[in-house]
């Protein structure tokens, strides 16, 4: 009792007539004192109240930050696959089947397994060459100049086209592209696909079959490429377009003619056919160009 407090309520009934009368069972009420609380009870905060967030400045993406770039290898396996049979077997629009979501995962690998599938069977095709009178020496020129193929054409046209159809306006207004960057590079990346199976036959003995081998991987890839982008260019005008979508088909053939002679060239006893000279300046003109 001596550390507990206590409030005495005293209820005066006016009708008894007597200010004196209490009752203490009915008109006494005793209540809690916190007189002697040292701790007293605090406001509790509105749960529901929620700060102001700051991540509104931090899902901006700098072209200096690694998140830029992560955007556009965020993307699985399964989508990868699909984008490749797309690629082979064009069924719907390619864009469509990104639908606003290129990577760049997929044309990455793409061209690096084209670019060592190249120099493997680039040195296949050498070595079957060889007349095997002394030891065999891998050229490793090849590695080099498919990377600088392989990728320097993946990378470097779509810049081009890109800025054109920019430069151009494809799009709503002049100035503007309905094709963006990492789309084109999508596009092209996704085209080389058609080079793993390619590569993996044409260092066959038998020249001509190489050449087969190569105009095919050149039409099913230049069918892709101008099928999807046809929609595109051809918003510009007329003659525009046609320049272009010629210019995009003669760049492809360009790579498919390197692809020819910088790897597949080679055949049994190549060396003893002779060849024209406009023919062996070409060539070398080619290797010359990619240091081979």
């Amino acid at each position: 009792m001596a550390n507990r407090g206590y409030d005495v309520v005293v209820d005066v009934d006016d009708n008894e007539g007597d200010l004196g009368h209490t009752d203490l069972q009915e008109d006494l009420e005793f209540h809690s004192s916190n007189f002697n609380d040292t701790n007293p009870s605090k406001i509790t905060p509105d749960s529901t109240y929620q700060p102001p967030s700051s991540s509104s400045g931090s899902s901006k993406r700098y072209l200096w930050t690694l998140s830029f770039y992560a955007q556009f290898f965020a993307v699985d396996t399964s989508h990868v696959l699909h984008r490749c049979l797309s690629a082979l077997v064009p069924r719907r629009p390619f864009l469509d089947i990104l639908d606003g979501n290129p990577d760049l995962y997929g044309p990455f690998w793409i061209a690096t397994t084209v670019v060592f599938i190249l120099f493997l069977t680039g040195t296949i095709s050498q070595y079957l060459a060889s007349h095997h009178d002394k030891a065999f020496v891998y050229n490793f020129k090849l590695l080099s100049g498919a990377a600088g193929l392989i990728y320097g054409y993946t990378a470097i046209v779509p810049i081009a086209l890109w800025g054109l159809l920019k430069w151009f306006g494809s799009g709503n207004a002049p100035g503007e592209s309905n094709i963006g960057l990492v789309e084109c590079w999508a596009l092209y990346g996704y085209a080389n696909v058609i080079w793993i199976p390619v590569a993996l036959i044409s260092w066959s003995p038998i020249s001509i079959l190489n050449y087969v081998f190569v105009a095919v991987g050149f039409a099913v890839s230049a069918l892709f490429l101008t099928r999807n982008l046809w929609p595109v260019v051809s918003v510009t005008e007329a003659k525009i377009s046609r320049i272009l979508v010629i210019g995009v088909v003669a760049a492809h053939a360009g790579l498919a003619i390197a692809i020819k002679f910088l790897f597949f060239a080679a055949g049994p006893a190549a060396k003893d056919i002779p060849k024209g000279d406009e023919a062996e300046k070409g060539e070398k003109m080619i290797r010359a160009l990619f240091g081979m």
